[in-house]
């Protein structure tokens, strides 16, 4: 197969972005497309189409355009992937997703296109060339509406199979959009892709079964999301190189370290949810975007919040109304006055000696293992009101029930007073991380925030973790333990190296299983050569030392030299029989003979039919 990258492959690299911004110089920029939609001026232009801005004249407003390349449009299989893929992506109604309004082909220019709703912004690809490596917070937060669009798209069967930052829209308005649903695999069933074993996708985001044998599936985009999160976090790929076959070998035969191998400040739990989604093994990532997510929000609860300005509002004066003094009232009569005196000091004095005796007291009932609800009641039947205070835990007590009381049980207090009540919280117990596949330091300091300690640690061979880092742990991740547990972890000592062995200049049979006879994997890769024969291995990466047990040997065999066949123009006229020569690939070289008109071609060398090698040189003779 031979790996799509971005505009210029002469100088890869893995930040390049596959859509370049471009003038306003376009044939298609002015034209009414499908009698509809005016192209008016250029976004940016792909490998596989070019994005438009235009105008909807039946509708009034501005929309995105993507046409496909003529390429695409010429083939009748991808024309008819493209409109179903078109119609599957428009059933996404998420808010995450950019919106697909319509589809179809022109009629006078027979350019297949689709037409998507017009997000003002930027994209996530710029953001990161401008900023770099985000924070985890803000990192987390840009990728969780991606993971929203892609979880609405597994839940509808759809993969996008292309997830990348290019394809993420940062609105003007704050909204986060994903783009390009369902564009890949229509892509992958062109004849032009079946023709040249062309791998649709950005090579930096492509999973390894994308590039071993194609397949894509809803791993596949977590994997892609999972490299996307990390480059949020580092600000670059995993994987760099100089041509697209290398980076697509790192794919098949490296893990993704954690990112905090590479930056300072990555939490524990999000290096090992990078670490767990780009996985080789798809059945060893999370199942599908949701539960991605699922994984995702719970190590965002646990985030700092990246502080928000605040605009002080100086407190409005508050003005006070005094009342009014009120005129005396008039006066009664002294002897009335002075009865009511004594009886109130009369009443006063048998109140106040029970109020200042037993009647201003009580008792604290128990409420101890009782509900909150029932303490409650049974205080304020007491006449006494409650406070609630901080739960702790306990190993006796069920959760939720009174776990203490002060003033204690049976305890003389006055009425109306407050009764504190504690709750239990249950046993206290920390859930052992997930610790398996990240580095010792890292798992130790996971281990240590949970509140649980370093336990044994053994070391085993693995031909899937890298050397250094976490195998398994005892208890797994998940239980449930006491604080202070210690927790037992197998480490890594990596896997088996053998040596590559040196099969070029040897037939495809034989190489295949040379490699395989080592221990090692073996993917072909059919080019064209002028020099090796037909069959033969052309050249291997790598191409010596050593490498992993099971790792994958990527073969470039030979079809051959590039040859073609040499069309009949006898009779054409000499213009007509040249471009039928420059269409097949060949040099056509005109010969007049001593008394030509110069007006039919009556012959070639070599003659009509002939295979040659493209590019050669074919005289044509002109009477």
């Amino acid at each position: 197969m031979r790996l799509a990258s971005g505009p210029d492959e002469r100088a890869y690299d893995q930040r390049a972005m596959d859509t370049t911004v471009v003038g306003p110089t376009d044939p298609l920029v002015g034209r009414l497309l499908d009698a509809r939609y005016r192209l008016d001026d250029v976004i940016a232009r792909g490998g596989m189409a070019t994005v438009y801005r235009a105008t909807d004249t039946r509708l009034d407003r501005t929309v995105a355009v993507k046409v496909m390349h003529r390429a695409l449009a010429d083939d009748p299989d991808f024309v008819a992937r493209f409109t179903r893929e078109a119609r599957a992506a428009a059933r996404l109604s998420t808010p995450e997703v950019v919106a697909v309004h319509d589809q179809g082909t022109d009629p006078e220019t027979g350019l297949a296109y689709l037409v998507m709703e017009h997000v003002r912004g930027t994209t996530l690809r710029h953001l990161l060339e401008q900023r770099g490596a985000l924070s985890p917070a803000r990192a987390v937060s840009l990728l969780e509406p991606v993971l929203v669009a892609l979880a609405a798209a597994h839940t509808a069967g759809l993969v996008h199979r292309d997830v990348k930052p290019e394809n993420v829209l940062l609105g003007d308005d704050g909204r986060v959009k994903v783009a390009d649903f369902g564009l890949a695999r229509a892509v992958e069933t062109s004849t032009l892709t079946a023709t040249t074993g062309l791998l649709i996708g950005t090579v930096a985001y492509l999973a390894p079964e994308q590039v071993e044998s194609g397949r894509a599936d809803a791993r596949s985009d977590v994997y892609a999301a999972g490299i996307l999160l990390f480059e949020l976090l580092t600000g670059d790929p995993p994987y760099v190189g100089q041509t697209p076959l290398s980076v697509a070998v790192q794919h098949l035969n490296s893990d993704v370290p954690a990112p905090s191998s590479l930056v300072e400040g990555v939490p524990a739990a999000l290096d090992a949810l990078v670490v767990r989604a780009t996985r080789r093994d798809p059945a060893r990532r999370p199942a599908d975007a949701g539960a991605f997510l699922d994984e995702l929000r719970a190590v965002k609860h646990d985030l700092p919040v990246e502080p928000a300005l605040r605009r002080s509002t100086p407190r409005p004066t508050e003005v006070v109304a005094l009342p009014v003094a009120q005129a005396p009232r008039p006066r009664r009569r002294r002897g009335l006055l002075a009865l009511l005196v004594l009886v109130l000091l009369a009443g006063a004095a048998l109140g106040g000696g029970y109020y200042l005796g037993t009647g201003r007291y009580t008792h604290a009932p128990s409420v101890l293992e009782l509900t909150r609800p029932q303490a409650q009641a049974r205080l304020t039947a007491a006449g006494l009101t409650v406070r609630v205070g901080a739960s702790r835990h306990d190993e006796r007590i069920a959760t939720g029930l009174v776990l203490s009381q002060q003033p204690a049980p049976n305890a003389r207090l006055r009425k109306d007073a407050a009764v504190t009540v504690v709750l239990s919280s249950g046993p206290d117990r920390r859930v052992v991380p997930t610790v398996t596949g990240t580095a010792l330091s890292v798992a130790t300091s996971a281990l240590r925030q949970a509140d649980l300690v370093l336990g044994q640690v053994s070391r085993a061979y693995s031909s899937s973790v890298p050397t250094g880092d976490v195998l398994s742990s005892d208890p797994v991740a998940g239980a449930r333990l006491k604080p202070g547990t210690a927790v037992a972890l197998v480490v890594s000592r990596g896997v088996q190296q053998v040596s590559v062995p040196d099969v070029r200049s040897r037939s495809r049979g034989d190489a295949v299983a040379l490699v395989q006879r080592t221990g090692l994997r073996a993917s072909t890769l059919d080019v064209f050569s002028d020099t090796v024969p037909a069959g033969t291995v052309v050249d291997q990466a790598p191409s010596g030392g050593v490498a992993p047990l099971g790792s994958t040997v990527a073969l470039q065999v030979s079809k051959g030299p590039d040859v073609v066949e040499v069309p009949d123009v006898r009779g054409d006229r000499p213009g007509t029989a040249e471009r039928k020569l420059r269409e097949a690939g060949l040099v056509g070289v005109r010969v007049d003979g001593p008394f030509s008109t110069g007006s039919v071609v009556y012959n070639t060398d070599p003659g009509p039919g002939s295979r040659v090698r493209r590019g050669s040189r074919v005289r044509f003779f002109v009477v």
